[in-house]
């Protein structure tokens, strides 16, 4: 966090440039996409790191096994059953989710 914000401090001039909408008339941020980038670590690193702390119970350091194995196969599911009312189709996938 503290090299965030010494980082934050070097190149803030850089950071918070800004420029005049030429459609809209407002002032927008010139590197919109890099203060997005940056509020977001700035917002979500207590929790990026989160498995170093947990070592002890295998906890991965990515969600690749949810992304291509859990989130797949519910996919799928939705998708072969779009006629599913959305309260049965929350109640499954509830019930999928509780067995990981």
């Amino acid at each position: 966090m503290d090299a965030l914000d010494i980082w934050h401090l070097k190149h803030r001039n850089f950071i918070e440039e800004k420029t005049i909408n030429p459609t809209t008339g407002r002032l927008t941020y010139t590197h919109a996409k890099l203060v997005s980038a940056y509020n977001s670590l700035r917002n979500n690193l207590p929790n990026l790191f989160t498995h170093k702390l947990y070592k002890h119970i295998g906890l991965p350091n990515t969600t690749n096994h949810l992304d291509g194995g859990v989130f797949s196969q519910l996919k799928k599911f939705i998708k072969l059953h779009q006629g599913l009312a959305k309260k049965r189709r929350v109640k499954f996938i509830d019930e999928m989710l509780s067995h990981y």
